[in-house]
């Protein structure tokens, strides 16, 4: 690997992800279609983490959550937070012009950095990726609080510090203290959640709103 924070383009390590990445690169040739970085800078006091990157989202635009659903949901609660600034475009970013979207004191990455079959991601693929989670999030000196979206980033981030997962069960805006940081949980931003009433945007400005008062 090139980085101890992020995968090579062609990354080897999860042969099912591999040949998805291999499928798409044929049917959609425009797009990334490569393990998406992380978005926002390390020395960030916020990190969100999501699952992994949708098909047609940030598996086309190498951003994370930019050019889906849950992207919106995401972007425009950091936003409003002051926890990004900017004009939002993600169809400027999968042309590769780029936007004037910047995150402010936040860092958006995923449990899992390459795009999964039926965003379904499996066990393995979880634990191959993790090493990048933890390398990243202790690179990361002035950082406070990691928003997790969905159960399955908030039990990667308990991986990535090596600890039991009885001892920090997921469950929306619930708080834990792990080490000398924070971990808010939220459900996930997708469109599922939110249609489904799951998730709304008020219940995850909430989730916002916590982080904005531990890192003041």
């Amino acid at each position: 690997m090139n980085s101890v924070l992020f995968p090579d383009f062609d990354c080897p390590l999860c042969p099912r992800l591999v040949s998805f990445r291999e499928q798409n690169r044929e049917h959609y040739p425009a797009f990334w279609n490569a393990p998406v970085p992380a978005f926002g800078e390390l020395d960030a006091a916020l990190l969100v983490v999501g699952l992994a990157p949708g098909l047609k989202g940030a598996n086309a635009t190498g951003r994370p959550f930019t050019g889906d659903y849950a992207g919106e949901i995401l972007y425009s609660a950091l936003q409003k937070h002051g926890f990004a600034t900017g004009n939002y475009h993600p169809s400027l970013v999968k042309q590769g012009e780029g936007d004037d979207f910047i995150l402010v004191n936040t860092r958006i990455s995923n449990a899992v950095r390459c795009v999964p079959p039926q965003n379904k991601v499996e066990g393995a693929e979880i634990n191959s990726c993790n090493r990048f989670l933890q390398d990243e999030i202790q690179a990361m000196p002035n950082l406070r609080v990691i928003i997790t979206l969905g159960q399955v980033s908030h039990k990667a981030v308990i991986k990535a510090f090596g600890k039991k997962q009885s001892e920090f069960v997921f469950g929306h805006h619930k708080v834990h203290h792990i080490d000398n940081f924070i971990v808010i949980n939220s459900y996930h931003t997708s469109r599922y959640n939110i249609n489904t009433g799951v998730l709304t945007q008020g219940m995850f400005d909430e989730v916002v709103e916590s982080a904005v008062r531990i890192i003041g």
